[in-house]
């Protein structure tokens, strides 16, 4: 493997030389997390919950607005229970908890529909307290539900599988593409690329190395379709001269960092991802995804976005490249 200058070797992205010199197969996982266990800091020191509850899932979301609204409805009607027999006035004969957790969701919710009331002090004190809770409960829920809403975040596709390609005739390059996932527009889209390889030395032991990687264009002012990255393989590439096989045993990762600004509400966003091992493929070559319409416009079909075909790649005269 051609051996760029030193200074380029150590760029590890800011992953500290402790983790370029494990043996971990993977530092960042395919979804862009990185693959750190952080030990010694304390449970409520590390929590953010409104952060967990900004980036959560929306099924996972909607769980834990469900989850918080029986978990409060029931304690409650605990409470009311616990008030006695007579606290709350109507409802259902002989049916204390059907009356109890029924009358906390009229309450923590405000309905009063006037069939159930309270009655006496300890009662109406949790009533106070429950509408109180209720008024701040949904208001903080609904809050968060607008920041999800209005959060600018990326959605950028990406192939699944990372190509050493034919590219321009004679010559090979590293490439993958991306697309924009939504209707809006991304403007100013910027790419950043880093390989890392596993690097074993005569005497010593093995060490991670880090090295961007020089692209064709790593920047482009829109987005409408895909966008093709590539880094052109030459001499000095970690990928010169390197087989299929050659590439899986120096545990390859490529780190992928891309941001944009995103036109709705004018924001930089950002996403990030990688390639590992056998998503990296020597000789392939990417399926063509374009098409019109009926009436002669530009399609692009998006599922095919990872599609690729098995080419030979071309052979150098003094050097041989195989896949």
């Amino acid at each position: 493997m051609a051996q760029p200058p030193e200074e380029t070797q150590s760029r590890d992205l800011g992953l500290s030389g402790r983790i370029a010199q494990s043996n971990q197969k993977r530092i960042m996982r395919p979804d862009g997390t990185l693959n750190v266990v952080r030990l010694g800091h304390g449970f409520w020191q590390s929590l953010n919950v409104y952060q967990h509850m900004i980036t959560v899932t929306w099924p996972r979301f909607f769980l834990y607005v469900l989850a918080f609204y029986i978990a409060a409805n029931a304690a409650f009607a605990c409470l009311y229970i616990a008030a006695g027999p007579g606290a709350i006035q109507g409802g259902e004969p002989n049916a204390p908890w059907h009356n109890a957790i029924f009358f906390s969701v009229q309450t923590i919710a405000t309905i009063g529909y006037g069939q159930m009331t309270p009655k006496g002090t300890a009662a109406n004190a949790l009533v106070a307290f429950e509408a109180l809770s209720g008024l701040m409960g949904f208001a903080l829920i609904t809050g968060i539900l607008f920041a999800r809403f209005s959060r600018p975040s990326a959605h950028i596709l990406r192939s699944k599988v990372a190509l050493v390609s034919p590219y321009q005739g004679t010559r090979t390059g590293l490439m993958f593409r991306v697309a924009n996932g939504r209707e809006s527009q991304l403007i100013d889209v910027k790419a950043t690329v880093t390989y890392s390889w596993m690097d074993h030395p005569a005497e010593g032991r093995p060490i991670r190395r880090f090295r961007q990687l020089p692209l064709e264009r790593d920047s482009v002012v829109l987005l409408p379709t895909q966008w093709v990255i590539v880094h052109p393989i030459d001499e000095t590439s970690p990928f010169f001269n390197r087989t299929q096989q050659q590439i899986i045993d120096a545990d390859p990762e490529i780190f992928v960092s891309i941001s944009a600004t995103e036109e709705t509400f004018s924001q930089t966003v950002h996403t990030r991802f990688s390639y590992a091992d056998n998503d990296i493929v020597s000789g392939g070559k990417f399926t063509d995804l374009f098409g019109t319409t009926a009436d002669g416009v530009v399609s692009i079909d998006l599922a095919k976005l990872s599609d690729f075909d098995r080419v030979p790649l071309p052979t150098a005269p003094d050097s041989a490249q195989t896949s």
